[in-house]
């Protein structure tokens, strides 16, 4: 899998994702110190048909000391479909969000964007700091809200999910994003590593939690499924979309 791959993909998506992909990836480089994360070698760059249409889907992979991987899927269905996906897993010794972003767009433009940092404990509540930094940021104003999923009691009270109506809409959606990672990459670089195994285990419990809650989304293994079939499919949602360091 090489950059010239990964860049094309890009700039063959809606405009949209391109710009959202551009912005993630420039604020880890500006906050974050990356190295590099070992992606399985056959899920980086993977092609499949789906209904006919050509499948792409690329994965790039990053690794902090705060962030056990952070993960960034690009993935196209011929001309009919862009999808942006994007987790930021934290290490489970840090007890602090996990950043998550979604874009899907079709010939109609796009259909749904979420972005939130939800929380990673047992008891699904922020951070203090997380809490009084979102709560301070001005509540963007969207025409079409969307509802949750029914497995959704993951997300925070600061989740966006939205239908973009106009270009407008668009760009303050990706500027959401954008106050959503500063924030995030901001405290956590400022925050110390937890020392008590059992608060280490509340947090990896957290984590669990939301992965296997993320598993359940049946649009995404419905896709996957006819294209690669169950067997992949389950392999590739829960070693490279929602995998978890098990308490």
């Amino acid at each position: 899998m090489n950059h010239s791959t990964q860049t094309s993909l890009r700039s063959q998506q809606h405009p949209l994702i391109h710009k959202l992909a551009d912005c993630i990836e420039g604020i880890w480089q500006e906050y974050l110190d990356l190295s590099p994360y070992q992606v399985p070698e056959d899920l980086g760059y993977i092609e499949g048909a789906l209904e006919g249409e050509r499948l792409t889907i690329e994965n790039r992979c990053y690794q902090t000391p705060q962030f056990r991987k952070l993960h960034l899927e690009l993935a196209q269905v011929g001309t009919a479909l862009d999808i942006l996906h994007c987790v930021m897993f934290p290490n489970p010794a840090y007890a602090i969000p996990i950043f998550g972003a979604d874009l899907v767009g079709g010939r109609g433009g796009i259909s749904a964007a979420i972005a939130d940092l939800s929380p990673a404990n047992r008891e699904r509540s922020l951070p203090k700091k997380y809490w009084d930094a979102l709560a301070d940021l001005p509540l963007p104003d969207f025409s079409q809200t969307r509802d949750l999923p029914e497995w959704g009691d993951i997300f925070s009270e600061f989740c966006v999910f939205v239908r973009p109506s106009n270009a407008e809409e668009e760009n303050a959606f990706v500027q959401r994003v954008r106050e959503f990672l500063t924030v995030h990459c901001q405290i956590a670089t400022s925050t110390e590593p937890l020392t008590s195994h059992l608060e280490i285990a509340n947090v990896m419990a957290g984590h669990q939690y939301y992965c296997t809650k993320q598993q359940q989304n049946d649009k995404t293994r419905r896709v996957l499924e006819k294209s690669f079939g169950p067997e992949w499919t389950e392999r590739y949602m829960t070693t490279m979309l929602f995998d978890y360091v098990a308490a």
